[in-house]
């Protein structure tokens, strides 16, 4: 005998079944958040390449502009074919050297001398407003950090001797000012048994499956040497549509941030992210509600900007 549900047991299950829907749905918030915790002017923003959108790439211009945006520049450090260490991203100067002949368009850093790469106009690809701007030592760099313990600087490592460079930061003495960054956590390491004092940011992406996996590794290793983490977030969809309210807007869940900021806070390890995909106010505001304690970006007015107003919010 078939048993059929009164219209009264069907409106209660029908209610129930919408209740834990809309429940489901709610969005996930971290119980801890910069708010209260961090005052804004402490809130750690790593500038991509010194400025990021702002100038031409790794150069002493963008460098300042990123300490004048009150944030942390980053440099990618390579060697040239006589040993002089530099600021450079790209592996050629297709990209950054307009004009460039093809042949000087497959040839990078390691392949010319540093007296051949002054020669060379970095900023003219960026704008008219930025012709003229060279590729500089990083010795010259760090003479720039002297004297100023407010001036930080993230090195991306690309191409490099540590021992060497690690030299020329113990010969600035700006090792305190210096955080190292790598996705391969051997660098990692042998950079805090150079320098003891510097800082350093492992950073990592792919799958959630593979990050679980590298934090697991990591655990094994209670996390040695490591003072900052940056995990790779990615949109699903259009950054315009992404809002402080959006549930699991990111390739990786909003659980699953808020567990990785809850044990790397325990740490004493900051926890930084890089969103790919967009820089407006909710998608950071929406990172800031998951817990994240920093961010590194293309766009730091922006996310200066963004920050700011969700740790003013009454």
């Amino acid at each position: 005998m078939t048993s059929i549900a009164t219209p009264t047991i069907y409106a209660a299950l029908i209610l129930t079944m919408t209740t834990t829907t809309f429940t489901l749905a709610q969005p996930k918030k971290s119980d801890w958040t910069v708010r209260g915790n961090v005052p804004p002017e402490q809130f750690i923003i790593q500038s991509h390449r010194g400025a990021g959108e702002l100038a031409e790439e790794n150069t002493p211009e963008a460098f300042e502009l990123g300490w004048k945006l009150g944030t942390i520049p980053e440099a990618d450090v390579r060697t040239t074919k006589d040993g002089v260490i530099v600021a450079f991203h790209d592996k050629n100067f297709a990209r950054v050297v307009k004009g460039a002949s093809e042949e000087l368009k497959a040839k990078g850093v390691e392949d010319v001398t540093f007296a051949e790469l002054q020669k060379l106009d970095v900023g003219s690809w960026k704008g008219e407003q930025f012709a003229g701007r060279r590729v500089s030592r990083m010795s010259d760099i760090f003479a720039l950090m002297q004297g100023k313990p407010d001036r930080k600087l993230y090195l991306d490592i690309k191409q490099v001797d540590f021992k060497r460079l690690a030299g020329e930061v113990k010969w600035a003495e700006v090792e305190e000012q210096v955080i190292l960054a790598s996705t391969k956590y051997e660098q990692i390491r042998e950079w805090r048994q150079l320098l003891p004092a510097g800082q350093t940011l492992l950073w990592m992406g792919g799958t959630e499956e593979k990050l679980r996996a590298r934090l697991d590794e990591l655990r094994k290793a209670d996390f040695a040497d490591v003072t900052q983490v940056q995990i790779h977030t990615h949109l699903k969809g259009e950054a315009a549509a992404v809002k402080r309210e959006s549930v699991d807007p990111f390739k990786e869940s909003d659980a699953f941030l808020i567990e990785a900021g809850n044990e790397l806070r325990q740490r004493r390890i900051l926890f930084q992210t890089l969103p790919y995909g967009g820089s407006t106010k909710e998608i950071y505001w929406k990172l800031l509600d998951l817990g994240l304690m920093s961010f590194a970006t293309d766009h730091p007015d922006v996310t200066r900007d963004a920050v700011k107003a969700y740790c003013e919010q009454k």
